[in-house]
């Protein structure tokens, strides 16, 4: 299982939202190179990197202090926020990241998606799949995540499959920034039911227990790291040990 620690920047500092909110915002520093590399330092050989700034507005998209942070810790960058069309695409590839991670826009346009996947590679886009429990279904969030729409996830992830799709990264926005634990059941569900996806899990990851047998091929930990409440090299060690 791979850890992936995770930076989220809003105007190139490093931060944490509840539950997507940017109303309650806890920042945790403002040089997120150094704390990138020392990601690469405890072991970790990836990052989860979301640009805040680039989700609420392309245009601010940080771009450059994404490709300071790549160059500056060496680790390999799974990113997204704000993905809008190719070109973004292409110009988070060419800043040096190894994987854009996609949601909004594969909603909206699900023709463009399936052929970024075609076209840039299977290992290149991921699928943001978040979710919002709604009449006993889980279904996918819009609107910065403050409602859902009317497409269920395993339709969503399903429609993807035949363009080569490989990657899905699935939050529990309930969860989101508020360390109760990773939805266990949800992530059981998603493996039972797309055996060939690469799965990460995401939100609620309060402490090193949750890793254990948790049954996903990677995992998205924020706050748990910045609040001291998981030590990195620990759970870097235990994700060696487990898998699907």
């Amino acid at each position: 299982m791979i850890i992936y620690p995770a930076i989220d920047l809003i105007g190139g500092a490093v931060v944490r939202l509840h539950k997507g909110d940017f109303a309650q915002q806890t920042t945790y520093g403002t040089d997120p190179v150094a704390v990138a590399r020392s990601y690469a330092d405890a072991g970790a050989h990836w990052l989860h990197l979301v640009d805040l700034d680039g989700a609420k507005d392309p245009a601010n998209r940080q771009t450059g202090v994404i490709a300071d942070i790549i160059t500056g810790s060496g680790l390999k960058v799974q990113t997204g926020g704000g993905i809008r069309s190719r070109e973004d695409v292409a110009a988070l590839l060419a800043a040096g990241a190894s994987r854009i991670v996609i949601g909004s826009l594969a909603v909206g346009d699900h023709d463009a998606v399936a052929a970024m996947i075609r076209d840039f590679g299977s290992e290149t886009i991921c699928l943001a799949a978040d979710v919002i429990r709604q009449n006993n279904r889980f279904m996918i969030a819009v609107s910065g995540w403050q409602e859902a729409s009317d497409l269920g996830l395993d339709t969503f992830i399903d429609g993807f499959v035949d363009a080569g799709l490989i990657h899905v990264l699935c939050t529990d926005i309930d969860r989101d920034g508020t360390m109760t634990g990773p939805n266990r059941s949800l992530y059981a569900d998603v493996k039972a039911r797309f055996p060939s996806i690469q799965l990460q899990a995401s939100g609620g990851v309060s402490g090193i227990s949750d890793l254990d047998g948790l049954g996903t091929d990677g995992v998205i930990i924020g706050k748990a790291i910045y609040e001291g409440v998981i030590d990195l090299r620990q759970a870097l060690a235990l994700g060696e040990t487990q898998s699907c």
